[in-house]
């Protein structure tokens, strides 16, 4: 397991990072192309925005140790995706990048396990 591999001392921001980290560079394998990491705003954070082809991706990224409380998906609720959709029409109108399409991606982490939701929702 993965929390065996690093360790039981690691702070849930450890998790996250390490989380974070494991899914951009499965994205870069899937030929996504990384915009940018944790953008911030006063609304929230997007751990991940990318490129697959000319589709705006925002990228969810939830990390568990375990799925002894619930699997990382479940973590992404419909609380969650109102959240990342707001602070992502923060992010277009503030950067203003150009897209054809914009949709979310889920990428869930629990212990070992990586799943990766394409097309999650749309804007």
């Amino acid at each position: 397991m993965q929390a065996q591999m690093f360790g039981d001392d690691r702070t849930t921001i450890e998790v996250g990072a390490t989380g974070e980290d494991r899914a951009a560079d499965y994205l870069v394998r899937q030929g996504y192309k990384i915009v940018e990491r944790n953008y911030r705003s006063k609304l929230g954070e997007l751990d991940v925005i990318a490129r697959d082809g000319r589709v705006l991706v925002f990228v969810e990224v939830r990390s568990r140790r375990s799925a002894e409380f619930g699997s990382a998906l479940d973590a992404v609720n419909v609380h969650k995706r109102r959240k990342v959709t707001r602070v992502a029409m923060n992010y277009i109108a503030y950067r203003r990048p150009r897209f054809d399409e914009a949709r979310f991606d889920v990428v869930a982490i629990t212990g070992p396990e990586l799943v990766h939701i394409k097309d999650a929702w749309r804007l």
